[in-house]
């Protein structure tokens, strides 16, 4: 009997698209990294990803294409499946809510909601947003647009079902309050418990009839079930709760984590919990919402152009150097940056420079100085002692960080031992210890030690490169390499032979590799048409504009304004002069995104009051026709507050 500790851990169902980019990618190397690391720890791991098939924009994809909707997911499906290979994804399933046991499983769960009397069958009128599936309330639109993506939303009028949401809210809430790492981070908690949660639930509509591209209700065929029972179901079916075979269920649910994009944070952390409720079953342990992987100041997305391609990426700098980046750069539950110009600085300083360059120079000064053969250690001295200790702590450090889904912080803690070796390097210069004969000894000792730092190294760093790993492995030749063997800093046996091989990561010539990349964007993001610009205003003479005064503010303080979902309420300093200004832009900042910035106010504005709130003046900001986009007018902070623009 397998006596391991059990460790289930879940990305989203992703929705299939063409276009997947590297933040999508994000999710699952981030989760494929955690499965890894559980596993080489000893764990009994079980890593599910897959894709959400159903849906009206599916099939109105598919009847565009002239295809069934069964042909066109097949296609990107398959691509899907592809990318993941690339990225060296290792998961232990991939589930596909076409699948038949997941049809069954969500057609007998539906069921017996409905025979319990958790749903029942009314009718439903409102708005839809069909990119996410979603539906919303008239106060619920931003500038009558969905809240979740910005695209226009249509009237919907059917008979559905609908989920008695508000039957379960309060054992919710009680349940988030009782365990408070269920959801994380801490913002994303406050977020449901007090957007959602608190002012209420309404019922959720649950099925449709206008599309039947979807699982048909099993009593009513007139019916599809609503893609997100159907889509959230999938964490249990997939482990055969609903089928005659339910080992799977029964040995790793609840899950550990469900990991998921902060933007389908509400589905997971409300209606799944709910749903869980309501069919009596346990509910997963935590829910972790990370942010989004940001380029350009914004989220990619076709339509902005700002798509960044991973298959590129990997094609021009390996799976590693692209893992890599993901996991240490991107701050795990914030929004993170990408660009091309850091991210290669990124590859040659701890890349090329740090980790490739310590092998490099260990296994050279192996080869040179004793024939490529690993000596015993024989002459320690103390400055060793500072090395194999961190060495020896490392491992529960990195695992530590893991533990609390700091993956940025456990990278951290290896490259601290990168960073050790390569100091110990210039300390002991074993390259004037090979002048003296008398010191070949103590030369022999420094030498083992790098290599089995290294030899702590390849095996750290193989759930977050682990193609890296292998290649070190190789280099230093040796043939224990598990969890277990980094209690002790003797794995490297003297005696054996390393083989020198090629550079791990090559130094990579900063400005012509993004000369190159400029030159293929032009093939990987389809250019966009140009809406019309809206006609100008009448003309107005420079007595007229003269009237306008803009001065140079700094945002000191930001909040939202309660009850007002459009507004936010911004402390300014105009030069020593504290003001209060009410914007509607809390679509497209977050207030700490303001704080610190140097932005443009109309300072003579009339002064008003909105929602009771007094606003001293107008942020002056761009947006597009159709509101989808909205930049504030930011100056560089060199120039004081009070300055006047003209």
């Amino acid at each position: 009997m397998c006596n391991k500790k059990k460790y289930y851990i879940t990305t989203p169902i992703y929705y299939p698209s063409a276009n997947l980019h590297i933040g999508n990618t994000y999710t699952t190397v981030a989760a494929d990294a955690l499965a890894r690391f559980k596993r080489l720890a000893g764990y009994d791991v079980f890593f599910l990803t897959g894709t959400d098939e159903h849906g009206q924009k599916i099939q109105r994809i598919a009847e565009d294409k002239g295809v069934t909707p069964k042909e066109y997911v097949d296609e990107i499906v398959s691509g899907i499946r592809k990318l993941w290979d690339i990225m060296d994804i290792k998961y232990d399933k991939f589930i596909r809510t076409t699948d038949d046991y997941h049809i069954k499983a969500v057609q007998d769960i539906f069921k017996k909601l409905y025979d319990q009397g958790d749903i029942y069958k009314s009718s439903y009128e409102g708005l839809y947003c069909t990119p996410c599936e979603s539906f919303w309330t008239e106060t619920q639109l931003v500038n009558g647009n969905c809240p979740d993506c910005g695209r226009p939303v249509e009237k919907a009028k059917e008979e559905a079902y609908f989920f008695k949401m508000s039957k379960y809210s309060d054992r919710l809430i009680k349940h988030i309050e009782e365990n408070p790492e269920f959801i994380q981070p801490e913002s994303r908690k406050n977020e449901m418990v007090n957007n959602f949660l608190k002012p209420g639930l309404q019922d959720l509509c649950v099925s449709r009839t206008s599309f039947n591209w979807g699982i048909p209700v099993k009593f009513d065929n007139d019916h599809v079930v609503y893609v997100w029972i159907d889509a959230l179901s999938n964490y249990i079916t997939a482990l055969g709760y609903g089928s005659e075979n339910k080992e799977l269920y029964e040995k790793y649910w609840p899950a550990d984590v469900h990991l998921i994009g902060k933007d389908i944070l509400r589905f997971h952390t409300i209606y799944w919990p709910i749903m869980l409720m309501a069919l009596g079953l346990e509910l997963p342990k935590q829910v972790f919402g990370h942010g989004w992987l940001l380029v350009d100041g914004g989220k990619m997305s076709k339509s902005k152009g700002n798509v960044v391609d991973p298959v590129v990426l990997v094609d021009h700098f390996g799976v590693d150097a692209v893992r890599y980046y993901l996991l240490r750069e991107i701050p795990f539950g914030a929004d993170g940056l990408f660009n091309n110009e850091t991210f290669i600085k990124k590859i040659n300083s701890d890349l090329a420079n740090d980790l490739g360059n310590l092998l490099s120079r260990t296994i050279a000064m192996v080869d040179k100085y004793f024939g490529g053969v690993i000596q015993s250690p024989l002459v320690k001295e103390e400055i060793d002692k500072e090395l194999i200790d961190l060495a020896l702590a490392t491992p529960k450090n990195v695992e530590n960080s893991i533990n609390d889904l700091k993956i940025p912080e456990a990278l951290s803690h290896i490259w601290t031992l990168v960073g050790r070796a390569n100091k110990y390097i210039d300390e002991t210069t074993p390259w004037i210890l090979a002048k003296d004969e008398e010191k070949k000894e103590r030369l022999g000792t420094v030498l083992y030690n790098l290599l089995e730092s290294l030899r702590f190294i390849s095996v750290l760093v193989s759930p977050f490169l682990p193609s890296t790993s292998e290649k070190i492995k190789a280099q230093l030749n040796v043939d224990v390499a598990t969890w277990d063997s980094l209690s002790a800093f003797d794995g490297t046996q003297g005696g054996a032979k390393v083989n020198k091989g090629e550079v791990i990561f090559p130094r990579i010539d900063v400005e012509a590799k993004l000369t190159e990349l400029e030159a293929l964007k032009a093939e990987s993001v389809k250019e966009e048409v140009k809406p019309s610009m809206k006609p100008l205003k009448e003309e107005i003479t420079i007595d007229d504009f003269d009237k306008i005064d803009l001065r140079v503010v700094k945002v000191i303080h930001c909040e939202p304004v309660p009850k007002a979902k459009k507004l936010l309420k911004l402390k300014v300093d105009l030069d020593g002069e504290e003001r209060q200004v009410i914007s509607g832009i809390s679509q497209y900042y977050k207030p700490e995104d303001l704080i610190g910035k140097y932005v443009v106010l109309v300072a003579n504005l009339k002064p008003v009051k909105l929602r009771g709130e007094l606003s001293q003046g107008m942020i002056l900001a761009a947006s597009t026709d159709d509101d989808s986009k909205l930049f504030t007018v930011s100056i560089p902070g060199d120039l004081p507050t009070g300055s006047q623009v003209r």
